[in-house]
């Protein structure tokens, strides 16, 4: 039997790390559950449970950066080890691994409606586009924009235009918009707190209507945009916004950081269900980073801390 989890760095080592590099951002690791970071919503209705991916003893998943579901039906688990994306069949199955020596710190992955896999990089300042073989198509890198400095994640609008944040706590902060080929359209933001600003933007998502929501992580809210850039209204939180998902049927969801929490949002950001904790055991985070819903509504969240790969089933 292939063991279920492997990992490459330790609990320790990597909280260390993570406190080294969050500290100037005014990040926390909290080691129990925070009343002042939850959110009061309801039970989401799932439980966790060991994630059963079949890791081969000669490979290792080093801490899980993203996760998402590929156009192959497979799960693709983005991880900052020596084999950077890994990728299973559903049932745990291992297929293949590749990206080794290509990354520095591996961050977001977003796989687009035709089934391209994008990358950030978040300290090679890189973005990749990928076939669903993993053959690159197209980098972009500060050799072709000066801005691209720290990106964090992407989403790909309505009209094929690609949304990139950068500035992770060292660069400045912005929106990059960039057209299908690559090519810099404009760019909105800035260091600070106001409407359009933003202190370490780290996930982006565009829903059915081409609005762009970003989670503004040190500022505790999502801030809402046209795809032009024209701030609409945000959203604000008790902890920290990490990651954003849009299901297939419009449900949004987020995973708040630090606080160990998966919450569902309604259309108007509140959060009507939630589920997890910080801690060390199953399924409770030291970091919920970003996450993904299988096709069987499964929930798959990337832990750059614990390290971990969570799952959780419906009730």
């Amino acid at each position: 039997m292939l063991p279920a989890r492997r990992v490459s760095w330790t609990f320790a080592a990597v909280l260390a790390l993570t406190l080294g590099l969050s500290a100037g951002a005014g990040a926390q690791v909290l080691d129990a559950p925070d009343p002042a970071q939850m959110e009061d919503a309801p039970d989401l209705g799932y439980r966790p449970v060991p994630h059963g991916l079949q890791i081969p003893d000669d490979l290792e998943m080093g801490a899980p950066s993203s996760v998402g579901w590929t156009s192959m039906n497979r799960i693709l688990v983005f991880n900052r080890g020596p084999n950077p994306l890994m990728e299973f069949e559903p049932d745990g199955t291992f297929v293949r691994s590749w990206g080794q020596g290509q990354y520095d710190r591996p961050h977001g992955m977003r796989i687009d409606s035709e089934g391209h896999i994008w990358t950030t990089d978040v300290n090679a300042d890189t973005v990749r586009k990928m076939n669903p073989e993993g053959e690159v198509l197209l980098t972009i890198n500060p050799d072709d924009t000066p801005l691209m400095n720290e990106p964090t994640d992407l989403a790909i609008g309505l009209e094929g235009e690609l949304f990139v944040l950068v500035g992770h706590g060292q660069g400045e902060p912005h929106v990059l918009k960039f057209d299908p080929e690559g090519e810099l359209l404009k760019s909105w933001g800035e260091q600070g707190t106001g409407p359009g600003q933003f202190d370490t933007p780290h996930s982006v998502v565009v829903d059915t209507e081409g609005m762009v929501y970003v989670a503004d992580r040190q500022n505790r809210r999502i801030q809402i945009f046209d795809s032009e850039g024209n701030y609409v209204k945000e959203w604000a939180y008790k902890g920290l916004p990490c990651g954003l998902y849009i299901h297939s049927d419009g449900t949004m969801y987020m995973v708040s950081g630090f606080a160990g929490e998966i919450l569902q949002l309604d259309e108007n950001g509140r959060a009507v269900g939630r589920n997890g904790q910080p801690g060390r055991g199953l399924g409770e985070f030291g970091e919920a980073h970003y996450m993904t819903l299988a096709p069987n509504g499964d929930i798959f969240v990337a832990d750059t801390v614990r390290p971990e790969l969570h799952k959780y089933v419906k009730q």
